[in-house]
């Protein structure tokens, strides 16, 4: 089956004011059908075509639908399966909580929200009630202590599916923020969706006190367009909501791969764009520092540690240097980076997440392939 191969060859000047043509997103690409890659001092373009080649054309590694790698703020290979293109949006899946955690981080940023004091969900707040004192960091390291399952089994029992399709649908953060404690807060990691979506919620009562729908939609929309989106040049992204307003930080967000690549050079890149400082070095710090319950996850997002005994390995300590991160996302969604190599990778696809072992360890063969500068 053939496919197609994008590759930006060369960078051009900077783009308006999101200063984005630095990272060669703006660049001419060559649409020949042919596999091309970029000239990469100390890298085989043989090799890594071949690599490449992998995702797409061998069984264990499908359904792989887009991949895009940038190096020192360059695309160096870009490829979209069959169907798809450089203008595909694609489902962030859990890919969003990172996004939702730099919003999360432009609100502490700007003094609205503060990361030990109480989060400020109303129903919390009542005397006597305990889980008044889970904090935004609880929330953001994932040890909020609520009652949570998540992809449990059978799927309709666990809370994340509950919340997002069934009798949680219409008003997500009223299903999340109800759950009690099972655990004290900041005692214990546990995964969770919901968790996300009651920070989403926390954000956009921040920007209004409005429970009309559409009032929160375009508050949160507006913060969104004009602190992430257009800095960022990110302009395919479009945030979905429940019909309460809410935004689905936890899971739903649409963008093409070119722009999932600028969010990870945004992190690799400690929230500056084009030396202008859009986001705070600290708050990046936080994000990619190890929460007290799981060495492997930061602020919503996760990192390259070893796992702690009896959990299984998430990223690649044995072969990547130890500064790598990733967002994450279900049916095999990713954004790699490794500050230390100057490297994004982005693979976008459908892959059950029972088979997603080969993927992944094919990407992080394809990023070993990559030197430290």
């Amino acid at each position: 089956m053939k496919h197609r191969i994008l590759l930006a060859l060369a960078a051009t000047s900077l783009v308006g004011a999101t200063a984005f043509g630095l990272y060669g997103l703006e660049s001419k690409a060559a649409d020949t059908g042919e596999t091309m890659i970029a000239d990469v001092p100390g890298v085989s373009a043989a090799a890594l075509n071949a690599e490449i080649d992998k995702l797409f054309n061998e069984d264990e590694y499908a359904e792989t639908r887009a991949l895009v790698i940038m190096r020192g703020g360059q695309i160096v290979a870009e490829r979209y399966a069959p169907g798809y293109d450089q203008g595909t949006k694609f489902i962030s899946w859990s890919m969003a909580k990172s996004v939702t955690a730099v919003l999360v981080g432009l609100m502490v940023t700007d003094g609205r929200l503060a990361l030990d004091a109480p989060a400020p969900v109303p129903d919390w707040q009542r005397p006597g009630d305990p889980r008044g004192a889970i904090t935004l960091r609880h929330l953001l390291h994932m040890s909020a202590g609520l009652q949570h399952t998540e992809a449990g089994d059978p799927p309709y029992d666990s809370d994340e599916v509950r919340m997002l399709f069934l009798d949680g649908r219409d008003n997500m953060v009223r299903y999340a923020a109800s759950q009690p404690l099972e655990a004290e807060p900041g005692s214990k990691f546990e995964y969770s969706t919901n968790t996300t979506v009651i920070l989403s919620d926390i954000i956009t009562r921040q920007l209004t006190d409005s429970k009309d729908p559409d009032v929160r939609r375009r508050a949160m929309l507006g913060y969104i367009r004009g602190r992430l989106i257009e800095p960022l040049g990110m302009s395919s992204m479009v945030p979905e909501f429940d019909a309460s307003g809410t935004m689905i930080g936890g899971s739903i967000i649409q963008a093409n791969a070119r722009d999932w690549a600028k969010f990870g050079e945004f992190l690799r890149n400690k929230g500056s764009i084009a030396g202008n400082q859009f986001l705070t070095r600290g708050w990046v710090d936080f994000m990619l520092t190890s929460s007290p319950n799981n060495p492997t996850y930061g602020g919503h997002i996760w990192l390259n540690k070893p796992s702690a005994a009896g959990q299984r390995k998430i990223l690649y300590p044995d072969l990547l240097p130890g500064d790598v991160f990733a967002a994450q996302g279900h049916l095999g969604q990713f954004v790699i980076v490794s500050p230390s190599q100057r490297l994004t990778i982005v693979r976008l696809g459908k892959t059950q997440d029972n088979e997603l072992d080969p993927v992944k360890e094919q990407i992080g063969k394809i990023a070993a392939m990559f030197p430290k500068d």
